[in-house]
């Protein structure tokens, strides 16, 4: 009796995302929502309003907008340092 193998079976989500050549694109798309997160929380902690966290960026309240919404992948490493900076946290990244 012959059965067929599923050749999905016992693989990973990230070699999937790998065949798929998706992997990075993924990978950068969570470690901004990531971010985007704690950023928020740490404002709340602080109690900053979006209005006086865009003051001390000297930005719009739009582009605070669009850093801290967690979907949206188009924050810059500088704007995202920058932020990190005024809640009183450090933004790292490394090369691994």
């Amino acid at each position: 009796m012959t059965t067929k193998k599923n050749k999905h079976v016992g693989s990973s989500f990230e070699s999937w995302l790998d065949e798929a050549g998706l992997r990075e694109e993924v990978t950068v798309a969570a470690i901004k929502s990531v971010i985007a997160v704690q950023l928020a929380e740490e404002m709340k902690k602080k109690k900053l309003t979006k209005k006086r966290m865009a003051e001390l960026m000297k930005t719009s309240r739009a582009q605070l907008d669009r850093i801290l919404d967690p979907d949206n992948g188009n924050a810059t490493i500088e704007s995202l340092q920058r932020a990190a900076r005024i809640v009183g946290r450090e933004l790292r990244m490394e090369l691994v």
